[in-house]
């Protein structure tokens, strides 16, 4: 790993940006991913595309992302609870497993000719429950594998950078497989990445920082989780503005088959580039994240990427021009990974060590669980009045919410404790 430190990843601007690399189980984790999460983004791309191309449905393309969703509001705040207490390494080993064969499972369905709707929609409760538990365990699972604070900040851009690099490179591919071989061999492909994570799982030599058997019930607990997330100024209201956008902004992405062929008369290589153009401001967004080193100047940031995202995404709702719209897309993909991984950032910093499970799975609901709620609204609401009057009214709803929350920062300052 000597010679990786003399040179820059992804374009970051200094050896800083990936000193989180230098602990090996993050190392080999990040490396796992590496591979897998294009293969989820691909699928992504194909899962829509399946659904509208067998439907013609903004609705059912909203019922979908409700189904794989909504198992994150009732179970994530649960999951955070024995993230607290057992061995993360090894739900996550089980969590993976599943996903896979899920996905397996649906590249058989769909060679085979056998695919319908209502074996999408279990598909994605079914993968919606393993997200569930994953995303609290694999949070909380960072500090396993950078057991060093001050990297963990980095970790969490690093993620970020990973996330969204998969983002910009997954959706483009997935729209020129579709065109050339069909949805089938992209979930194939996302199935067999998951081999990857798992193998860098099983390599892994971390110690387990868990409580292990607790002497409360799993509800003392939950409720001990809420009440020091309520108590402490900058938890709560950051966990409301991750809320009110995943609620009301985070569904547009639900409806990119309708712009890509309806609005702006494409294909799913359009779909792939419009996909693709949210990737790319993601990852740019994550990348300048890599390098940020204040505490302190986080709250202000997620005020002006909120902004940026509501702005953006209004101008995308409008716009019939396929460039504008991806320029569009950049600024709104900025927007909405600056938004949310500063919050991530912020909440991991702060919270205690014996609470970590539980706070990043209420920052897992409220960033998931309630995205789902908002994907049937906005469907609904798309059926009605149109996939580009919806949008626009969402956009205009988050940029509310960041005025609101511009009200709130010299209080979250002031709450943010040294570290």
């Amino acid at each position: 790993m000597g010679s990786l430190f003399k040179y820059n990843i992804f374009g970051l601007a200094s050896v800083n940006a990936i000193r989180s690399l230098r602990h090996r189980d993050y190392r080999l984790y990040f490396f796992g991913q590496l591979i897998s999460l294009p293969g989820n983004w691909i699928q992504n791309l194909a899962m829509g595309w399946l659904v509208y191309r067998l439907s013609d449905s903004a609705l059912l393309l909203g019922v979908v992302g409700f189904a794989g969703q909504i198992p994150s509001l009732l179970i994530t705040p649960l999951a955070g609870v024995y993230a607290d207490r057992i061995d993360r390494r090894r739900v996550l080993l089980i969590t993976q497993s599943i996903s896979m064969l899920i996905a397996l499972t649906l590249s058989l369905l769909i060679f085979s000719d056998q695919i319908e709707i209502w074996h999408i929609i279990m598909a994605a409760v079914m993968n919606g429950i393993s997200v569930a538990f994953d995303t609290p365990f694999r949070h909380a699972f960072l500090v396993n594998m950078v057991p060093d604070k001050k990297d963990l900040q980095n970790a969490i851009a690093l993620n970020s950078t990973l996330f969204n690099s998969a983002r910009f490179i997954g959706p483009p591919i997935g729209g020129l497989l579709v065109a050339l071989s069909g949805e089938g061999v992209c979930f194939l492909i996302n199935g067999l990445s998951y081999l990857a994570v798992i193998a860098s799982l099983m390599a892994m030599r971390v110690k387990i920082l868990t409580s292990g058997n607790s002497k409360t019930s799993v509800l003392t607990d939950l409720i001990s989780g809420l009440n020091y997330a309520y108590k402490s100024l900058p938890i709560r209201f950051l966990l409301i503005m991750v809320i009110t956008t995943s609620l009301l902004g985070l569904p547009f992405q639900v409806f990119m088959p309708v712009f890509a062929r309806t609005v702006l008369n494409g294909d799913a290589q359009t779909l792939g580039l419009l996909i693709g153009a949210i990737g790319a401001g993601a990852l740019t967004g994550a990348i300048f994240l890599a390098t940020r080193k204040s505490l302190k100047e986080i709250p202000m940031i997620i005020f002006i990427s909120a902004g940026m995202f509501s702005l953006g995404l209004m101008g995308f709702s409008v716009s019939v021009s396929l460039p504008v719209s991806l320029i569009l897309l950049v600024v709104t993909g900025f927007g909405m990974v600056v938004e949310f991984a500063s919050s991530n950032t912020l909440l991991q910093t702060m919270v205690q060590d014996d609470m970590r499970g539980r706070v990043v799975a209420l920052y897992s609901m409220s960033f998931m669980g309630f995205t789902p709620l908002g994907s049937l609204l906005t469907g609904s609401l798309a059926e009605m009045a149109g996939v580009q009057v919806t949008v626009f009214i969402a956009g205009l709803c988050c940029l509310l919410a960041a005025l609101v929350f511009y009200k709130k920062l010299p209080e979250i300052k002031e709450a943010i404790p040294k570290i």
